[in-house]
């Protein structure tokens, strides 16, 4: 988790300074997500059980049926699929285990992988938000996505 914590070409699209994260700063966000009451934090990992990254279910919110979904994985991860099959999976638990009614997310409008990513998994584009987050000085526009259970029964490679 550190190494992608610390790799800049994937923190340029944090919202939070991660330059002086250390391993430390690290297991303290692991102790605090495991806590977390509302959440729900799953690791990626290969065939191998080698780390590839973290997927999660935050503000999960069971009276309105909605959670927000969250990933970051390694530069290792990238291309492989692992990420797609974690979505189809996380997904899954959020639709069939929890009975949500919809997950959500935002991100930076000018974060293109990510943004082609979500619309492949069969996230829906909501909305755009311009000059929604200050970012190392910078406001910058977020775009809204979400999925409802009827959407997550496309195949996550765009097709019916």
């Amino acid at each position: 988790m550190l190494e992608w914590m610390t790799d800049p070409d994937i923190t340029c699209y944090f919202r939070f300074d991660s330059s002086n994260v250390s391993l430390q700063t690290c297991e303290e966000y692991i102790e605090r997500a495991a806590k977390a009451e509302n959440a729900a934090h799953f690791a990626i990992v290969d065939a191998n059980d080698e780390y590839l990254g973290t997927i999660s279910l935050k503000d999960i919110d069971r009276e309105r049926g909605c959670a927000e979904y969250a990933i970051s994985t390694r530069k290792k991860a990238h291309g492989t699929g692992a990420a797609m099959q974690a979505t189809k999976l996380l997904l899954e638990y959020a639709f069939d285990t929890l009975g949500l009614k919809k997950v959500y997310l935002n991100v930076l409008a000018d974060n293109g992988r990510a943004n082609a990513f979500y619309r492949k998994a069969g996230f829906c584009f909501v909305r755009e938000e311009p000059d929604a987050v200050e970012i190392r000085g910078w406001m910058k526009t977020l775009n809204w996505y979400e999925i409802c259970p009827s959407e997550k029964e496309k195949d996550y490679d765009g097709n019916e």
